[in-house]
């Protein structure tokens, strides 16, 4: 069974070489009590230890059930100690915070028996040595003779065919050292039992086998086994070793179970560690939770809000953001001068190629023929499609005091003296020029009207020349409205603002007076539709724009078509719709049509239409586009001179004179000239002067408004819109490729960047306090290594492997990183309550703060694997600690 063929064990110590064996050679029975005896440092617990694989011979070999062991590599050596061997030892090594029960069942949990299977053979070893009634018991909680026996059942619970003690009964009373005899005696019937002693009496009364070792030397053996017969012994032995085959391993709930029975007896350092791990995923948290709730708050308000702003492709689109970006570029680059001496940065070309480039020209013809016939399914998405046309909307009302009132498009900021100053920026002049028109075309969806839109009194419009008042969610008009509709006085803030720009901009000291009106005050509003072309007359065969003309207007104004109010409206309370503050009439689609057909059919556009190539309002011809101007020469100047009344024309020769006078050539003479009176050709070109006459096709719009149903449905539209560019590109038609800027969405895309930006670089600080926690957590690691280096010894010698050890404090730092990281996120839970009733003090929005239950999630992970790592390192070293020095260390 075992046999022990020339055993060598040298020990170095610096230079010197210590002989602890010296050619040891034994055989043994499968069943026979034998002792070991000799004085200290013999080498008794050397031999025993190389026997029960905890120490490698130097040389010789040691023979297992015939099987040679030279070869055994370390994962052999645990199966054969987990399979093979039971250690008792003196000083009963076990593991101080598991139970008796747990201390017995752990060989079983090593050798893979499942849970049922080791309870009952654990509860069965106990009661064997007479320990049934103490299953719960720690350690701690039993006598010597108590622990001993507990170490006894440990080793016979696995079914060993070797018992190895080590002075089992040194630490034991006289009385309890004969009942630990007894009990290895009868267990030594069906076993091997190889007892390490100083006690020959206690050798000689229960051994059957007694060796005596001198200097590493065997120099008695009171009864050898003969080797002719270890070969059958060993088949008998191979046999019962074939049922065994299964390497032991340690299952990771083992791991768990004996890392937190050891946390466990060391809670409040153990709190302080994971609370002090906690601190960096409570910083962590809390940055999450701002910037996470911030990015929902920034979703809500788009799903709320955006989605009711439509998609607005124009006929000519730029995109800005390219454009800038190019300029930037440009005038970043170049070199510092070190000449002394000022140099031009010569920009304008590149930023005119960049205007260019970017400047492009959507066929809206072609892309609302796609949307309409193209199959898209477009409408699935959208509450409305809106296609705004050129041609403006001339509304006026006529008014007691100061006659007739333009009230669309609006002209107070005009009669301000402000225009100039806020068309200054782009922006600027598309507010002016659109948002703060006080007439608002409704959308062409009559259900979502009534749906939008609560009907305070009368009804929604159905006719072209029919419109409606639109008040907000608190039956409000805005003054600026009122002052458009001509309905307050505007003369007071006229003067005011004048004033204020004239003394250098300072504050405007005005306050309207709050007005009330009835429904059917406002009701009882009419205005006057003016078409464009009705501004122009013609006189002299000549077309003049007599705008300026106020009796002319005023005769108009009277004979326009009359816009009646029919209803009252404001939008519902839980209306997508977005509310405009300066937005006060509401009209139908159908007055758009009605007024594009209007213009297309007036006598002047048709007459412009008819001659294609002279300008009717000078009945010049248009110069070609190839065509340089034509200068006037002195004798087209005395010409025109000579059909103007004498008046004028003895005042024009007059100024010749002079000019002559002042050494001017009759080139220079008729070049100054030709600037005051006009070529003889006109500049004007023909779709000019149809733009200026208001002219539009209803198929070929100049702005398409999408509306879509909510947020999701705008990612949809989004993706049509993508689509249409797809098709027209692999057609050839890339010149068809619909460019659109989405500026909302990319000043929230911007917005929801700079938090992400902030967040990253407050969580990089913050990660930093991790870093030092999973440094003290590895700290932690390596001090109870050192504190339960016994019990890795414990471990190892009941078949652990390196890799079982290592596993079981990577358990106990994935414990720690776990509690740290639930920590973390419960003091954060609680620290969002003062910290959202902060927020909503200060704001007015509730529940900005929430941490997501995913990045809860994910930062308790990153925690376990932080701390995994960190105690990497500690449980390496754990690993490779000597069985034999681990044991013996207290």
């Amino acid at each position: 069974m075992l046999q022990l063929k020339n055993i060598t064990k040298d020990y170095k110590l610096g230079d010197e070489k210590i002989h602890a064996l010296r050619g040891v050679s034994i055989d043994f029975r499968e069943s026979e009590f034998v002792s070991i005896l000799g004085q200290s440092g013999c080498g008794k617990t050397t031999l025993l230890n190389i026997i029960g694989g905890l120490d490698r011979y130097t040389e010789g070999d040691l023979i297992i059930g015939g099987k040679s062991t030279k070869e055994f590599k370390s994962s052999d050596w645990d199966t054969y100690r987990n399979h093979s061997i039971g250690f008792v030892f003196q000083s009963y090594n076990l593991i101080p915070h598991q139970t008796v029960l747990s201390n017995v069942e752990l060989a079983l949990t090593l050798s893979g028996v499942s849970k049922a299977e080791r309870r009952k053979r654990a509860k069965e070893a106990l009661e064997k040595v007479g320990l049934g009634d103490q299953l719960k018991k720690k350690p701690n909680q039993m006598s010597g003779g108590q622990m001993q026996r507990v170490a006894i059942a440990r080793a016979l619970v696995n079914d060993p065919d070797i018992l190895l003690a080590d002075e089992p009964t040194g630490a034991l009373d006289s009385e309890t050292s004969l009942q630990i005899m007894e009990l290895l005696k009868e267990i030594s019937k069906d076993k091997l039992i190889i007892m390490v002693t100083h006690n020959p009496d206690l050798a000689e009364q229960y051994s059957n086998r007694i060796i005596r070792l001198l200097d590493g030397k065997v120099i008695d053996d009171t009864n050898p086994y003969d080797r002719n017969v270890v070969e059958l012994i060993g088949k008998k032995a191979e046999e019962k070793k074939q049922k065994k085959q299964k390497k032991p391993s340690m299952s990771y709930l083992t791991a768990l179970s004996l890392s937190l029975n050891n946390l466990m007896t060391k809670k409040g350092r153990t709190f302080m560690t994971s609370f002090a791990g906690s601190i960096g995923i409570i910083g962590i948290a809390l940055i999450l939770a701002i910037s996470s709730g911030a990015q929902m708050y920034i979703k809500s308000v788009e799903e709320e809000t955006l989605a009711s702003y439509p998609i607005m492709i124009e006929s000519s689109a730029m995109d800005m953001t390219s454009m800038m970006t190019s300029m930037m570029k440009d005038n970043e680059n170049g070199d510092e001068a070190d000449d002394d001496k000022v140099h031009s940065n010569n920009i304008m070309g590149n930023m005119v190629n960049a205007m260019l480039t970017q400047l492009q020209s959507n066929d809206l013809k072609s892309f609302k023929n796609y949307l309409e016939n193209g199959g898209t399914e477009i409408n699935d998405y959208v509450s409305d499609i809106k296609y705004s046309y050129s041609t403006p909307l001339n509304i006026f009302r006529k008014d007691e005091d100061k006659g007739i009132i333009q009230v669309n498009p609006a002209q107070l900021f005009e009669e301000m003296g402000m225009t100039n100053a806020m068309y200054n920026s782009q922006l600027m002049s598309n507010v002016v020029s659109s948002s703060y028109d006080v007439w608002r075309e409704l959308l062409d969806n009559d259900r979502l009207n009534s749906e939008q839109y609560k009907v305070l009194a009368g009804r929604m419009p159905e006719a072209y020349n029919e419109v409606v008042v639109m008040v907000n969610k608190h039956n409000e008009i805005s003054d600026y409205g009122l002052y458009c509709l001509g309905l307050m006085d505007s003369d007071e803030l006229i003067e005011a603002v004048k004033n204020a720009l004239s003394n250098d901009g300072e504050e405007v000291d005005f306050k309207s007076e709050e007005q009330e009106y009835t429904y059917d005050e406002l009701m009882s509003l009419e205005f006057r539709l003016v078409i464009n072309s009705d501004f122009y007359s013609k006189e002299n065969g000549v077309w003049v724009d007599k705008s300026d003309d106020k009796i002319y207007m005023t005769s108009v104004v009277e004979n326009a078509v009359p816009i009646k109010v029919v209803g009252v409206i404001k939008p519902e309370e839980n209306s997508i719709m977005s509310s405009s503050s300066t937005s006060v009439i509401g009209y139908t689609h159908a007055l758009t049509e009605y007024l594009v057909n209007k213009v297309n059919e007036s006598e002047v556009v048709k007459e412009q239409i008819a001659s294609p190539d002279t300008d009717i309002f000078t009945g010049k011809e248009f110069r070609k586009t190839d065509e340089e101007p034509k200068k006037l020469t002195m004798d087209d100047l005395k010409a025109y001179i000579a059909t103007l009344p004498a008046e004028q024309q003895a005042e024009i020769y007059e100024k010749l004179q002079q000019a002559q006078q002042m050494g001017m050539t009759e080139e220079q003479i008729a070049e100054a000239f030709s600037k005051q009176f006009g070529s003889t050709d006109s500049d004007a070109t023909y779709d000019g002067n149809l733009t200026k006459l208001g002219v539009a096709s209803l198929d070929e719009p100049s702005r398409i408004s999408i509306y879509p149903k909510d947020f999701d449905s705008k990612e949809k539209i989004e993706e049509i819109i993508n689509d249409y560019n797809e098709k027209v590109k692999s057609e050839g038609n890339e010149n068809l490729k619909i460019e659109y800027t989405d500026v909302v969405g990319l000043m929230m895309s911007s917005v929801s960047t700079i938090i992400d930006a902030i967040s990253v670089i407050l969580i990089a600080f913050v990660a930093i306090s991790l870093v030092v926690s999973s440094i003290m957590i590895g700290i932690i690691t390596y001090i109870s290594v050192l504190e339960r280096t016994k019990e890795i010894g414990i471990l190892r010698a009941m078949g652990a492997s390196k890799r079982d050890v290592s596993r079981v404090f990577n358990a106990e730092t994935l414990i720690i990183g776990f509690v740290a990281g639930a920590i973390g996120i419960g003091v954060t839970l609680l620290l969002l309550i003062p910290a959202n009733a902060i927020v909503y003090s200060l704001t007015g929005i509730s529940g900005l703060c929430v941490l997501p239950w995913q990045g809860a999630l994910i930062l308790v992970a990153i925690s376990m694997m932080l701390t995994l790592i960190a105690g990497l390192i500690p449980s390496h070293y754990a690993a490779k600690k000597d069985p034999v020095l681990a044991l013996r260390s207290e």
